[in-house]
């Protein structure tokens, strides 16, 4: 017999994952993987927070989706990047749970190669589509609202 592979087949759509406090902050959360991701906040006043809040690590997380997706499809296209980012604005509501109203991601892309039109339909195709973090946040009511610019 060979050896047993060190990986295995996501077998379901389900993921696992813990999130610990051990007597004071950032807050561990730790994948399937083994990967660790920080939370903070400024809940004990010690000064300032060292790691994301839950809610950034969400904002940061649509543009994390939505640009894997975006340069999936740029690359089907056969298109050379040079350098992707996003910056996002976000609005909150003012009452409890301050959950996110609108979210407006500005798109930039340097690209030798990639016209303005085809860098939007991948845009579009990842927001309206593909991602599942703008499904979710459009599916809570949070508008999402973007524009693109190669440079």
């Amino acid at each position: 017999m060979g050896k047993s592979c060190d990986f295995q087949y996501r077998i379901s759509d389900k993921m696992h994952a813990t999130v610990k406090f051990n007597k004071k902050f950032p807050l561990v959360g730790l994948n399937e993987n083994g990967q660790k991701t920080r939370f903070d906040a400024t809940m004990d006043f010690t000064g300032p927070a060292k790691n994301a809040s839950p809610m950034e690590v969400l904002l940061e997380s649509l543009a994390a989706c939505s640009m894997m997706d975006i340069i999936a499809i740029l690359k089907k296209m056969r298109k050379e990047l040079i350098n992707i980012e996003a910056g996002l604005e976000a609005e909150r509501a003012h009452e409890h749970p301050k959950v996110f109203t609108s979210i407006h991601v500005r798109y930039r892309l340097k690209s030798p190669d990639c016209t303005l039109e085809e860098f939007e339909k991948a845009i579009r195709l990842s927001i309206d589509k593909y991602c599942s973090v703008a499904a979710m946040l459009k599916g809570s009511g949070c508008a999402i609202t973007w524009n693109a610019e190669l440079c």
